[in-house]
């Protein structure tokens, strides 16, 4: 077997360096200092400076402020833009069908740092119905799709949210410590659907079932519903909700995306 010449394996190691420290950038979304960077990624600092300069050419990284920080810059944040909405699009035709078959609102959300965030919905038909909108964000621990995608990150991702992840009180049922989050997301483990009982906004609940995309990228199906409405049909969505996560899984588990 012939040897991998010295040039591929000299680009494999710039480019396994650049993620890293695009990987530390993303998980301190405030910003790095240089020599903070560097000691994350566990490279020299002059490594690091000709990385980062290289990264800033490209739009991938850009300064936090004038005490010469590092954050992600505006051309990563496009790719994952554009990712999510092409994500949106193979979802759309599995979200309408749950959406007609429910009567109810359908969202498609992802995890951005700390918050839940729409990227898709198709509102339902009731007169009285639960409606968001794309972009809007809220928080993780307190919502159906926050609590479906934390129960399916890894420990050491979970562990990373942890340490950003405030636990306030949003309404008067809004779970605020580790220890109660913690055994609501083995529930989420083994029954494979989170819910919000009135915990985000009262007057709502939801459910949701986590998915990972083609990359390996976390998304959430939910569906928010009117209290009396959602305790009524509960089984009902959740049958259809579970078996439209399914689909949906399926789709994106053979389905290119970017």
């Amino acid at each position: 077997m012939a040897a991998e010449p010295q040039e591929s394996r000299n680009g494999v190691q710039v480019i396994a360096r650049a993620a890293a420290v695009l990987r530390a950038l993303e998980q301190n979304p405030d910003g790095l200092t240089l020599g903070e960077a560097a000691k994350i990624v566990e490279l020299p600092r002059s490594t690091v400076q000709r990385i980062v300069d290289a990264l800033a050419l490209e739009g991938l990284v850009m300064s936090a402020g004038s005490a010469g920080g590092l954050r992600l810059g505006p051309a990563i944040l496009s790719l994952a833009s554009a990712t999510r909405f092409e994500l949106a699009d193979v979802a759309r035709d599995i979200l309408r069908d749950l959406s007609r078959r429910s009567g109810e609102t359908v969202d498609l959300s992802i995890i951005d740092q700390n918050k839940v965030v729409f990227i898709d919905q198709i509102t339902g038909s009731h007169r009285l119905r639960a409606v968001s909108a794309v972009g809007v964000t809220f928080p993780l621990h307190c919502c159906a799709p926050g609590k479906a995608m934390l129960a399916a990150l890894d420990d050491d991702e979970l562990e990373r949210v942890r340490r950003r992840l405030r636990l306030h009180a949003v309404t008067r049922n809004t779970i605020t410590s580790w220890e109660a989050l913690d055994d609501a997301l083995e529930r989420v483990r083994e029954t494979g659907m989170a819910e919000d009982r009135e915990e985000n906004s009262i007057g709502i609940c939801a459910a949701s079932v986590a998915l990972k995309g083609p990359s390996g990228e976390l998304a959430a199906v939910s569906m928010p519903v009117p209290t009396h409405r959602y305790l009524e049909n509960e089984q009902k969505y959740k049958d259809l909700l579970l078996a439209s996560a399914r689909r949906l899984q399926t789709l994106l588990a053979r389905t290119k995306i970017g």
